[in-house]
C-alpha cells in the first residue's frame, strides 16, 4: 500500500530527494546501507574467510533463519559485494574482489575527508 501526495507515491518521492545528491554521494550511501547491518558484515566476514560458500552453510552459521539469511545476501548481492552462481541446486556465493576493492576505495576516501586535525574543537 502506498500514500499518495499530489499523485506521487511516496517511495518516488524519496527516490526523488535521493536524485538530487551528487552521484558519488549515492554510491557511498548505497554501500553503506549494505554494510549497516551486524549479520551482513559477518556474512561478508564468513565469505573471505571460506572463498565461496553455499547458502545453507551460511544459514547454519548464523543465529539467523535462512529466509533472514537469504534476505541479507540479497541486499549483499544487490549492493554488488556477493556474486552467486547455481551448483547442480544450490547456490554458491562468493565475495566479488573487484567490488570489495571498491568498497575499500570508497570507505577510505570518505574517511580521508572526514579526517579530523589534532587541534580540531567543535566549539560553538
Amino acid at each position: 500500500m502506498y500514500v499518495y501526495i499530489k499523485n506521487l507515491k511516496i517511495s518516488q518521492m524519496v527516490a526523488a530527494k535521493t536524485d538530487q545528491f551528487d552521484k558519488e554521494l549515492q554510491k557511498r550511501a548505497n554501500l553503506f546501507k549494505a554494510l549497516s547491518h551486524p549479520a551482513r558484515l559477518q556474512i561478508l566476514q564468513f565469505l573471505a574467510k571460506t572463498r565461496k560458500c553455499l547458502t545453507g552453510v551460511i544459514s547454519e552459521n548464523f543465529p539467523l533463519t535462512r529466509a533472514t539469511v537469504n534476505q541479507h545476501m540479497r541486499e549483499l548481492k544487490y549492493a554488488g559485494l556477493i556474486t552467486g552462481h547455481m551448483e547442480g541446486v544450490k547456490i554458491v556465493y562468493c565475495l566479488d574482489p573487484e567490488k570489495i576493492n571498491e568498497m575499500e576505495e570508497v570507505l577510505g576516501s570518505f574517511l580521508e575527508e572526514m579526517r579530523l586535525p589534532a587541534d580540531f574543537c567543535c566549539s560553538l
